[in-house]
């Protein structure tokens, strides 16, 4: 299994993956920096207002969430061009019958690449993510929880990285890369509607919006991450905060992490299995 994670990171530096990944990060932060800056030279000069809302906590926590879900898409795409040929488009263009001989077996083989994959993408969104807090941080305004969004969002793009393995195994590489981005975006509408129907109301949606994010766990890891960033803000703050972009802020409980372990478990285990019964 290791042999085949550090084969697969090799080959992603061969192909410049890595330069490409770097350059374009480099840009963001760039680009983070200075509206983040913008930003907080703008709400400085605003004084207390008789609603009580702390505006340096509002512009600090929207601009760190929208942060975070530009860091949950960019890990994403990692994650899927990582994974989205490991199996089947290796097959189709020959390069993965050598590989797959004695003593490498496919469930091996399988492993490797989500190691590899799961590894890059989750330190990838910490790194990120941390760069992201300091710059906020320096601008003057720090959250009120670092690690564990940190660490939900490396979830987040761990579970990204097996459901487009297991499209690997069924699908060829473009197919695999379409589905998981649309399924990527289902993720993120789930957390509109669950929006939505706080907003009316509607146990319905909320209902909905529930159940998608937990069977897509990659949003309800976001949306806990978002949720803790704000943890101690309380008051007329904390009800503009927590509505969050692109999906509200929303505390899953203690259940969401062993839950997320064992889904990514439970989709390798399936990859495995179909890989396992296909013929290359």
């Amino acid at each position: 299994m290791k042999v085949v994670a550090l084969h697969a990171i090799r080959e992603s530096v061969r192909r410049r993956v890595f330069a490409v990944v770097l350059a374009l990060s480099v840009v963001f932060l760039g680009l983070y920096a200075w509206g983040t800056n913008e930003l907080f030279d703008d709400v400085g000069g605003f004084a207390g207002n008789e609603f009580g809302v702390e505006a340096e906590t509002v512009a600090g926590a929207t601009v760190l969430g929208l942060g975070m879900f530009a860091i949950l898409f960019l890990g994403a795409v990692l994650a899927t061009f990582l994974t989205h040929g490991a199996v089947r488009g290796d097959a189709d263009s020959g390069l993965l019958q050598p590989l797959i001989v004695r003593p490498l077996g496919r469930t091996a083989y399988v492993g490797g690449r989500l190691l590899a994959a799961g590894t890059v993408s989750a330190l990838y969104a910490m790194v990120l993510f941390g760069g992201c807090v300091v710059i906020t941080g320096l601008a003057g305004w720090w959250p009120d929880r670092v690690l564990a969004p940190m660490l939900g969002l490396a979830g987040a793009t761990v579970v990204i990285a097996a459901l487009s393995l297991l499209g690997s195994v069924l699908l060829s590489a473009t197919a695999n890369g379409i589905a998981v981005f649309m399924v990527f975006g289902a993720g993120l509408i789930a957390g509109l509607l669950g929006q939505i129907g706080e907003a009316l109301s509607s146990e319905t949606l909320t209902s909905i919006s529930d159940v998608a994010t937990w069977v897509l766990p990659f949003e309800a890891l976001y949306q806990d991450g978002l949720a803790l960033l704000t943890a101690d803000v309380g008051g007329t703050t904390e009800a503009i905060v927590t509505l969050g972009p692109f999906g509200g802020a929303q505390d899953s409980g203690a259940l969401l992490y062993p839950f997320a372990v064992v889904y990514v478990a439970a989709v390798f285990a399936a990859a495995a299995a179909l890989f396992a019964r296909r013929d290359l």
